[in-house]
């Protein structure tokens, strides 16, 4: 009994708005809180900072009951100038209503921790909000049946 684990959890601010069921990617030094069960607001927290700040919301008419967040692996980002940038895919959906299948481009709220001044990001690209996922001819792409459950789904 002399060797007992007295390991303890840093305790971290409170977030701005309450999560249940919250979708998390890691990215760099940000932890990217994606919208949770009927919670459509995005945040970033920043892990040396230890504060959030507001990313973007997900479109009003997209209800959040049960969904999954991913990062895409893009290997042809390696040299570009926006190699701070990375693409999120969210996708799910109430088992009995319609699936969303969403994707941002998403670039640090951090200022001062990427080399991107925020007035050069070009807003036409569309960063930091959520926008359908579609194919080559702008028709929606969608992830899941009618009928296909993604409650507590994780990846």
């Amino acid at each position: 009994m002399g060797n007992q684990n007295t390991a303890s959890f840093q305790t971290l601010k409170d977030l701005p708005n309450p999560f249940h069921q919250a979708q998390c990617v890691l990215h760099k030094h940000e932890l990217l809180i994606c919208g949770g069960y009927y919670q459509r607001d995005c945040y970033s927290y920043h892990t040396l900072k230890n504060e959030y700040k507001f990313i973007c919301e997900y479109p009003s008419d997209i209800k959040l009951c049960g969904h999954c967040v991913v990062k895409l692996v893009d290997n042809n980002n390696n040299n570009s100038k926006y190699s701070n940038q990375i693409t999120l895919l969210s996708f799910g959906g109430h088992q009995y209503s319609n699936k969303h299948t969403l994707v941002m481009k998403y670039v640090s709220v951090w200022s001062n921790d990427n080399n991107i001044n925020e007035n050069e990001i070009d807003k036409s690209n569309n960063y930091n909000q959520w926008l359908p996922f579609t194919n080559n001819r702008d028709h929606p792409i969608i992830i899941g049946r009618y009928g296909d459950c993604y409650v507590g789904v994780r990846a």
